[in-house]
């Protein structure tokens, strides 16, 4: 059994407006991620972590998601939402995926292939390979070096764990008072190893107002 959990508790604070609130074709950025879960064979239940409960639920209840099984609020750090999201997953779940609402590009195939590998190595995370020159900086912002970009990748999400290797993680981080920045950094925390699964399609994080009509360009490649 696999239960997602979707983040959709951020402030949107670099945007300026709700992100997960604007429309990409006819659809909400937050609907977009909720239908590749809802569509995921492997996916038992979605929980959704937020800010707004009763704006949310109304949102699952109009497009009739019907894998959502709670609405949870989500806490001041990533990872207090996360552990919130985690506090109400189903205790039979065998696994756990984590998945960030700003994605609405992933697809039902790209989760049953970080499924895939999680279940032969108990973790495992969707990333893209870095493709631009990267270049350290010093105090004023002047170029000091360079950063071998070989075998460096961009994080993405879904990360999809095994449930308990996931909440031994969260627990190691509580208490050691640790502030991570996704799941991945939790399980090195414990020393546990997550495989790599190389995105195959665009899946971009919506940050900025500009993203939006990228990601409808995308979608709309995808129909062709």
């Amino acid at each position: 059994m696999l239960s997602a959990i979707i983040v959709a508790a951020g402030s949107s604070k670099r945007v300026g407006f709700d992100k997960l609130f604007s429309k990409i074709g006819d659809r909400l950025v937050l609907e977009h991620a909720l239908a590749a879960f809802e569509a995921a064979e492997s996916v038992s239940e979605i929980i959704v972590v937020c800010r707004d409960l009763k704006l949310i639920q109304d949102v699952i209840n109009r497009a009739d998601f019907r894998k959502v099984r709670a609405v949870v609020r989500g806490g001041e750090r990533r990872q207090d939402s996360v552990q919130s999201g985690l506090n109400a997953v189903d205790q039979a779940s065998e696994f756990v995926a984590v998945h960030d609402a700003a994605r609405p590009l992933i697809t039902p195939n790209e989760i049953e292939r970080v499924f895939s590998a999680a279940q032969e190595h108990g973790a495992a995370v969707l990333a893209s390979p870095v493709t631009d020159t990267l270049k350290f900086a010093d105090a004023n912002q002047f170029v000091s070096g360079a950063i071998d970009r070989q075998n460096i990748f961009a994080m993405q999400t879904p990360q999809i764990f095994r449930r308990q290797l996931l909440v031994d993680a969260y627990q190691h981080v509580a208490e050691n008072s640790v502030t991570i920045t996704d799941e991945v950094s939790a399980v090195k925390c414990t020393g546990k190893k997550v495989a790599i699964v190389p995105a195959e399609d665009h899946n971009l994080k919506i940050t900025f107002a500009s993203d939006l009509p990228v990601a409808e360009f995308i979608l709309k490649q995808r129909e062709q």
